[in-house]
């Protein structure tokens, strides 16, 4: 999963997974609210989301949340340092969209 920590663009289905987490859940219920977010779009394989959990974790993106005692489900949550990540791609598409639009309707 190619993700830029240098604050480039991020895919797809990175961005609504930590926009996902934003509420802290388990990889089961992320892939059903990244597709519910982008209205079926972005469908999620374990592997895929697992991976992405794997990097994100290592960007400390997101962290686990502590658990109860033998639970085999383990939630995650976005950190203060994904929420800016998150910003940073916000203002991004923003300013595409703001670029994109002058160029379009020739302002």
């Amino acid at each position: 999963m190619p993700e830029s920590n240098e604050r480039g663009a991020l895919t797809e289905a990175v961005f609504y997974i930590l926009l996902a987490l934003y509420t802290p859940m388990h990889g089961y219920r992320i892939m059903q609210t990244v597709r519910d977010l982008s209205s079926g779009r972005v469908d999620l394989g374990a592997g895929t989301l697992y991976g992405a959990i794997n990097t994100l974790l290592e960007k400390k993106w997101i962290q686990p949340v502590a658990g109860e005692q033998g639970s085999r489900k383990k939630e995650y949550t976005i950190t203060t340092l994904g929420k800016s990540v998150v910003e940073s791609e916000i203002k991004r598409l923003q300013d595409l969209i703001e670029t994109g639009g002058k160029i379009v309707r020739g302002i």
